[in-house]
């Protein structure tokens, strides 16, 4: 039977998680009362966590995939998504944080007319200092710049329509941008508060380091948003704000030369500024021109930016 929820689990050395977080996403997907799969995509771990995974893998409704070798949680969660058969695909974590007694409601939301329900972790469990308050700061700036407001990005606990997850393209780090993503191809997105446990058992995965990876991938969503199909309003307004610069530094370099006798060559300000503002400009139009070369080439060719070394598990199982 085709499943109506795909359950995709990146996974990345948690063996010691996986048994009770099998057993709970049975209990909590069996009150959905729909048929589900459970798609587990080990990201390259090197704890034996995939042949855990196989061995779930020997009864339906798991599956696994392990990816050639660490790619990262976006590329595994895509890796995950293009195997899913489901109409509604819920992505969690595999470290026991989020609660699979959340599904259900949120199943619930998005079956009563949402596109995507994002979970909230409002009462968080982590660190203050190097957690929380990154991601709280964080979330403030992508709500701001998508236009999208969620007060929780980085929660993986979300549950989305398979046939708009489905259309998105996912490099990098651009798991967490999902909902933007899809709030700019017209998806209706709210969020719901869901339980989140503190970690009992491994190692977390992540650090204070992914915050620079947030900003500059926040920069190419708000681009590829905003601007993909018209593009000379970015590079336009760029240039007229360059050229109306330029002429404001022409103007006081002539006024200085007539009325405070300094001549052009002895006011190197001038071209400093002009060179720095060439540069910069360059540099911007270099990044973001090469963001959609990149996407146009995996478009054009259809070829994923992982590889899935073996699979365990499927409908014929």
């Amino acid at each position: 039977m085709k499943p109506v929820i795909s359950v995709v689990i990146p996974v990345f050395n948690e063996r010691e998680n996986l048994e009770d977080l099998r057993r709970e996403l049975e209990s909590a997907l069996a009150r959905t009362g729909v048929p589900f799969e459970v798609i587990w995509a080990d990201d390259g771990s090197s704890d034996g966590s995939f042949a855990e995974l196989a061995r779930f893998a020997e009864k339906a409704p798991h599956r696994a995939l392990r990816l050639a070798k660490n790619y990262g949680q976006t590329a595994a969660l895509a890796a995950g998504i293009a195997e899913a058969r489901g109409e509604w695909i819920v992505t969690l974590d595999a470290d026991g944080q989020n609660d699979p007694e959340d599904i259900p409601r949120l199943f619930a939301a998005a079956a009563g007319g949402a596109d995507v329900v994002s979970g909230w972790r409002r009462n968080r469990r982590d660190a203050f200092f190097s957690r929380i308050l990154p991601s709280k700061a964080a979330n403030a700036v992508i709500s701001f710049a998508t236009g999208v407001k969620l007060h929780d990005f980085g929660c993986t606990l979300k549950v989305y329509r398979a046939a708009l997850l489905k259309s998105a393209d996912l490099y990098g780090e651009m798991h967490r941008f999902l909902p933007a993503i899809l709030g700019y191809a017209g998806a209706s997105v709210t969020e719901m508060e869901v339980n989140h446990r503190p970690r009992t058992k491994g190692t977390s995965k992540y650090g204070i380091g992914r915050t620079l990876k947030v900003v500059l991938d926040l920069l190419t969503v708000k681009f590829m948003g905003d601007f993909i199909t018209t593009p000379i309003y970015l590079f336009g307004g760029i240039s007229l704000g360059l050229l109306a610069a330029s002429a404001a530094m022409a103007a006081w370099t002539l006024y200085n030369k007539f009325f405070n006798h300094i001549f052009v060559k002895d006011q190197p300000l001038f071209l400093v500024a002009i060179f720095f503002s060439i540069v910069a400009v360059q540099f911007a139009f270099m990044g973001l021109m090469t963001e959609v070369l990149i996407r146009t080439y995996h478009s054009a060719n259809r070829r994923p930016p992982w590889a899935v070394a073996q699979k365990a598990g499927g409908p014929a199982a």
